[in-house]
């Protein structure tokens, strides 16, 4: 289903699962006891990309786009790091290797034989700063996602939406099938994992639950998905078709909410939502927050500051957290990589600042 038997991967959805999640309101969900949030710093690798999605700017053409340097990259996490930061957000667009000449090139004059190797190696320099990494590079093999598991506290990718969708085709179409085995083959590596559905590029309701119920069902399988963020589309200078409306949110985050074991953390992105018109909708995570950087991926919408966040939680009446990128229920020897478990119990300002977040 949704061409994820293309991958390997078997998947189904009731048609009675959609049925009921269609008829979902706010009112049938439960406000969350708590908001959470990360501290982050956004480390852009490249902004090379095999797709060309009609509402992203993060993807610069071929000859444009170039590989953010070693020096670069330590600069970024050393702020973030005096920053109080946690994590270390690693993003780069899907195969860039694969398209981009120069940026194969670059990774070639730099020791490297793919883009995963590099990343291998950046967020060794995050975890040498005092940072755990997330990494969301895109669609991965198995082998691509191996190369990195044992580096990253946690890691993510959008799938955005199960729907072929025409902002999504061109030469390189972005197949929900592909994403879909991303997912999988993280759980199938045991890495903790955020995924979450992009609400407005040309989907319908029908289609929202099925991508919700397509992740319940690889966590179900795995469980590994850790967050699911609902993220509207936003108005930028390649998209100019507007935004989801409030109530469209409202319904479509109270759907995530009721498809998902409670368990899972449903996101709601301060930056690009409404969320004080959510907090009755059953988000209990705002996301990973940037003290030093940009929200490459969005830039003209900037990051709240530590106070705004504090307002959106006593709005809801609810304590404001801050976690790591890899969620509490997962920082254990079941789900964390010798690397990672080794950078939380060090005998350094990083590790105590880690457990001490871990036992709020």
């Amino acid at each position: 289903m949704f061409g994820a038997e293309a991958y390997g991967v078997e998947l189904s959805v009731a048609e009675a699962d959609v049925q009921r999640l269609l008829s979902v309101t706010p009112a049938d969900v439960d406000s969350a006891p708590e908001l959470s949030f990360a501290r982050n710093v956004f480390v852009p690798l490249t902004t090379a990309c095999r797709y060309t999605c009609g509402y992203c700017t993060y993807y610069d053409p071929p000859g444009e786009a170039e590989l953010l340097a070693p020096e670069e990259i330590r600069r970024i996490c050393e702020r973030g790091a005096a920053a109080g930061c946690t994590e270390a957000l690693f993003t780069f667009g899907d195969e860039p290797d694969a398209r981009y000449d120069r940026i194969h090139d670059t990774l070639e004059a730099w020791g490297h034989d793919s883009i995963h190797s590099y990343l291998r190696s950046a967020c060794e320099i995050a975890l040498d700063c005092g940072l755990l990494p997330h990494s969301n590079p895109g669609d991965q093999t198995r082998e691509q996602m191996a190369t990195v598991a044992d580096v990253n506290a946690s890691m993510g990718v959008m799938l955005e939406t199960t729907a072929e969708v025409d902002v999504h085709a061109g030469a390189r179409r972005k197949e929900p099938g592909r994403r879909l085995a991303t997912i999988a083959t993280a759980g199938e590596l045991g890495v903790p994992f955020t995924t979450g559905i992009l609400v407005g590029i040309g989907e319908d309701w029908t289609d929202r639950a099925e991508s919700l119920l397509a992740i319940r069902s690889l966590h179900e399988r795995y469980g590994h998905v850790q967050e699911v963020i609902v993220q509207p589309v936003s108005e930028n200078d390649r998209w100019r078709r507007g935004s989801p409306d409030v109530e469209t949110l409202r319904r479509t985050t109270a759907m995530a909410r009721a498809a998902l074991p409670v368990g899972v953390s449903v996101q709601s992105p301060p930056n690009l939502a409404p969320v004080r018109e959510l907090l009755d909708c059953g988000i209990d995570d705002l996301g990973g927050v940037s003290p030093v950087t940009d929200d490459h991926i969005n830039p003209d919408y900037a990051w709240p500051g530590l106070r705004e966040l504090e307002d959106i939680a006593e709005t809801a009446g609810v304590p404001l957290r801050e976690r790591l990128p890899v969620y509490d229920r997962y920082a254990d020897r079941e789900w964390l990589s010798a690397r990672i478990a080794a950078a939380i119990g060090a005998n350094d300002a990083a590790g105590a600042r880690y457990r001490t977040l871990l036992e709020a």
